[in-house]
């Protein structure tokens, strides 16, 4: 297939607005967008394309974001998560670390429109997850919090009042947030303490004191849950993947215990087909690497677990999966545009799928 490749943040998402065959979904029919930040100092923006049936992206238009980007070269987020799709894939939400705030759209096709940009609460917003009507932030200025917001029917978002909470301690470097799929937790990963922070979420959007984890491998960096429940953790500073599964204690039990990715610091993760595999992105031999996930969160490589390659300097900084789980994009530092990896290329059909 034709690929592509772009220097900047990348989030994907099935169309929602397309005419499809009966009896078959949208998120089936192979079309859709993806979407991509420049995270400029002045005037950040979103970059849409819209995505063939191949994999292969054409460039749609530019959005503001109604704030400003932190700028800088490679990597100056640090994160997982500045841009961020709705559940339901009808908004997407941006953080503008320059500026403090963080941006809502409605999506439509490749077409945005921007809805609201309000205040975080914190410095330096790096990372945002949506779930129902909860939105939380991760600022990574000073020592690091995380605030809520209420997502309105309109698309706008309030301000939880008392939401924002500190994290574990001073010089945490934290690198994402997500919400459980049940509501009631906030993950955030801390790649310097080598904790995983667990908020419990009250039913006023409120924050618990957060239950401090020790991550299974050094550097905790992205953090994703798998359909099941499963919360599986990339760890930059080992080369890893663990799995967790979330007690409701917010204590976290390992699952599986750092495996080894064969790739050079891996710090970013999606869940693709369907919620059976996993994948990282290496960045320091540009490489991907691929696992199965079992029915517990129980993750087995793929092979040896390098399963893609990007070309050699390419400095893959962030992925995504495109959600008719045919297609795992990586974001590389060589050239403009996205690079594509089709699924079947990733994980032959002849390879066991461990789990339902």
């Amino acid at each position: 297939m034709r690929s592509l490749r772009l220097p900047y943040v990348l989030s994907l998402a099935a169309a929602t607005v397309l005419v499809v065959a009966p009896h078959r979904s949208a998120a089936q029919d192979g079309s859709g967008a993806v979407f991509a930040m420049t995270n400029a100092a002045s005037n950040n923006q979103i970059e849409t394309y819209t995505r063939r049936d191949d994999g292969s992206l054409d460039f749609a238009g530019a959005f503001s974001t109604g704030g400003n980007g932190s700028g800088g070269a490679l990597d100056p987020l640090h994160s997982q998560g500045s841009l961020t799709l709705s559940t339901n894939h009808h908004l997407l939400f941006a953080v503008n670390a320059g500026s403090g705030t963080v941006s809502s759209f409605a999506v439509n096709g490749a077409t945005l429109s921007l809805l609201d940009t309000v205040s975080t609460g914190g410095g330096f917003p790096v990372s945002v997850t949506q779930a129902g009507s909860l939105v939380y932030v991760l600022n990574q200025g000073g020592n690091g919090s995380v605030s809520g917001f209420r997502l309105l029917n309109n698309g706008h978002l309030v301000a939880i009042p008392n939401s924002t909470h500190y994290l574990s301690g001073s010089d945490t470097a934290p690198r994402t947030v997500v919400l459980s799929p049940n509501y009631q937790f906030l993950i955030v990963t801390e790649n310097a303490t080598n904790k995983i922070d667990v908020f419990h979420v009250f039913p006023n959007g409120t924050l618990s004191n957060p239950v401090v984890n020790d991550s299974a491998g050094a550097g905790p960096f992205a953090a994703v849950f798998a359909p099941g429940g499963a919360l599986i953790v990339a760890n930059a500073g080992s080369n890893t993947i663990s799995s967790y599964q979330l007690d409701v204690n917010g204590s976290l039990r390992t699952v599986s215990n750092a495996l080894p990715t064969n790739g050079q610091a891996s710090c970013w993760d999606v869940i693709a087909r369907n919620g059976h595999s996993v994948y990282t992105d290496n960045p320091g031999d540009s490489t991907l690497s691929g696992f199965n996930i079992g029915r517990s969160g129980e993750l087995t490589p793929i092979g040896d677990a390098v399963v893609g390659q990007d070309p050699t300097g390419s400095t893959n900084i962030d992925m995504a999966a495109s959600y008719d789980g045919r297609y795992v994009y990586t974001l590389t530092r060589r050239s403009r545009n996205p690079k594509g990896h089709n699924i079947k290329s990733l994980n032959p059909a002849d390879n066991a799928i461990k789990g339902p």
